[in-house]
This record gives structure tokens, C-alpha cells and sequence, in this order.
């Protein structure tokens, strides 16, 4: 999720489930160390549980950087070793590292010796050819060991020669056995699944399954109301789904606050694509948000302006 779950992602995301763990986008430990970690780690109170995902194969880096991470306040730490995406690949870390589980291990030892929060890790099935249910659970073996509180894993592996990211999320067939078998033969490893869930009724045999967790990425930032919906579900069944001028509400005087800061407009905006997803008019606000809220001189009150306009029917 590089380059989409930033903070004003967050900020959004909150608002549907107050009692979800929310993610970082992969930040680079390189980048936190030696750059701005006060803007890559800038965070909302509102935001909270958020967990810091580190990108690295640096056990010493890693570990300045969850250091970091601590201090700016976050609540998890964990590191990303099932991006396949070919600039984590070309720095030697991501998916590429699970084919050196002992580093892995190192790195979280590393970690969790400089830290307090938890340390998890993100991990795939497999690396190419190396796809077998062997291998799979011979990495989760060595990482445990290494004291990890959670395994979270997107059930597909990662073919790191020949897909895309994109064909990465969606080619490599989802193999939901290994994840469940993992939990059998390690039943005190809290597994979080990753990859394919979409609707409550998914998530909720997960769970039924045994599982301890379910991590979300595109489907819930394409249909927000999606972390809502598993919200009441599993959480609080008196929760309800918030409507959309129930989010404008609120996002409107966060955005006001942030443009105060030197933010611009659209970088909050940019991820309210799916507020209506599904709804009659989705098609308009996405033209609104792409054509008037990206413009420089842009006023958070023009989307109460947009969502009316909408609700009366007045964009088809």
C-alpha cells in the first residue's frame, strides 16, 4: 500500500472503524534514520491503534529506525518482507527476503530489543519456485522463534520474475489451506490472513476457521464502509455504517486544519474516491474530486457543496 495509506488515509479510515488496527504505508528504515522522520512519521492522534510497516534488511537500521517509530508514538512495529514490487526487490528486501529466513529472524531480534511495542511481520506464501507448504512454514518456524507477536500473512506467493505488482495481487492463486494449517500447527502464533477478502461473510469464516485476524488493503480503501461493516460485525454490533455526509462532517474541518499546515487540498481528498462507492452518482463525485477538489485554490467546504448536489440528484 506505498503511496496509499498515508495519514490522511488513516485519518479517513478511522472514522468508519474505531477499533481496527490501522497500518503505515511501507516506509524504508533507510529513509527514517537518515531522513525527515518527523514528516514520513507525522501522524493524528485520531488515528490510533496505528502500527509503523518498515521496509529493510538492515537488522541495526531496522532497529534504529522501530526505535524511532516508538518515540513518534506508534503502537505496533512490523516489517514488511512480502512487497514484490521491483524497487523493494532491486533493495534487497520485501518478498526477496524470505528466502533468508535467518536474516528475517535477525532483524526481528533486533528490533524487539530496541523497542517495547510488538513486532510483527508481513510475509507471502512462497517466493517463486519456492511455493510449498515446506517452505512456507520452515520461514514462519524461524521467525517465531525470534519472538514475533503475529504472523500476518497474504496468502499468495510472490512470483518475483515476470509479474507486475498488480498481476502479483491477483495472478498467484490464493491458497487459504497453508494459512490454516500453519495456525493448526501453531496454534499459540497469532495468524492474521491477508489477500482476497472483500465482503463480511469472508472475513467472518476466517475467523470461524480459527484464524486470529484479518488484515484488509484495496478492497477496503476502494469501499471504506467495508471497515464499517466489519466493524459491527465483529466488534460492536450497535455500531452503524457512516453515511457520507456523515464523513464530509468530519473530514472537512480536519482538511481545513491540515491546508493551515501547508497541506493541499487534493492529498486529502484523493482518497475519498470510494466514499459512495457503489451508490447512484459515484461516477460524478469522482469527477468532482478529480476536476475541482485538485485545484490549487480548492475550499474543503466545496465538497458539502458536491455530496448535495448528489443526494438531490442533481449529478447522474
Amino acid at each position: 500500500m506505498m503511496d496509499w495509506t498515508d495519514r490522511h488515509c488513516r485519518y479517513l479510515h478511522r472514522l468508519y472503524a474505531p477499533h481496527a488496527l490501522l497500518y503505515t504505508e511501507m516506509i524504508v528504515s533507510a529513509a527514517i534514520v537518515r531522513g525527515n522522520a518527523a514528516r514520513l512519521l507525522a501522524h493524528d492522534a485520531a488515528e490510533h491503534p496505528v502500527a509503523l510497516q518498515l521496509g529493510g534488511a538492515d537488522p541495526l537500521e531496522l532497529a534504529a529506525a522501530a526505535r524511532i517509530g516508538e518515540a513518534a508514538g506508534f503502537d505496533e512495529i512490523n516489517l514488511n518482507v512480502g512487497c514484490p514490487s521491483d524497487r523493494v526487490k532491486s533493495g534487497s528486501f520485501g518478498a526477496c527476503l524470505m528466502l533468508r529466513p535467518e536474516l528475517v529472524a535477525e532483524c526481528v531480534m533486533r528490533m524487539r530489543e530496541s523497542t517495547r511495542l510488538p513486532v510483527t511481520v508481513k510475509c507471502r506464501i512462497g517466493v517463486d519456485d519456492r511455493d510449498d507448504y515446506e517452505f512456507f512454514s520452515g520461514f514462519a518456524e524461524v521467525v517465531a522463534r525470534a519472538g514475533i507477536a503475529a504472523l500476518i500473512v497474504h496468502a499468495r506467493t510472490a512470483i518475483l520474475a515476470g509479474l507486475s505488482p498488480k498481476e502479483n495481487r491477483e495472478i498467484p492463486p490464493l491458497k487459504y489451506d497453508y494459512v490454516y494449517r500453519l495456525k493448526r500447527d501453531h496454534p499459540d502464533l497469532p495468524i492474521v490472513l491477508n489477500g482476497g477478502v472483500v465482503e463480511v461473510d469472508t472475513a467472518s469464516a476466517h475467523f470461524a476457521a480459527g484464524l486470529d485476524g484479518i488484515m484488509l488493503g484495496r478492497a477496503a480503501y476502494h469501499r471504506p464502509a467495508l471497515l464499517a461493516e466489519l466493524e459491527r460485525a465483529l466488534v460492536d454490533p450497535d455500531w452503524c455504517v457512516p453515511q457520507p455526509w456523515q464523513i464530509v462532517e468530519r473530514v472537512v474541518p480536519y482538511a481545513r486544519s491540515e491546508l493551515q499546515r501547508g497541506a493541499r487540498l487534493h492529498s486529502i481528498t484523493r482518497h475519498l474516491h470510494g466514499l459512495i462507492a457503489g451508490c447512484a452518482g459515484a461516477r460524478a463525485w469522482r469527477r468532482f474530486l478529480s476536476d475541482v477538489a485538485s485545484r490549487p485554490d480548492a475550499a474543503p467546504e466545496s465538497l458539502f457543496s458536491a455530496l448535495s448536489s448528489l443526494e438531490k440528484g442533481v449529478a447522474a
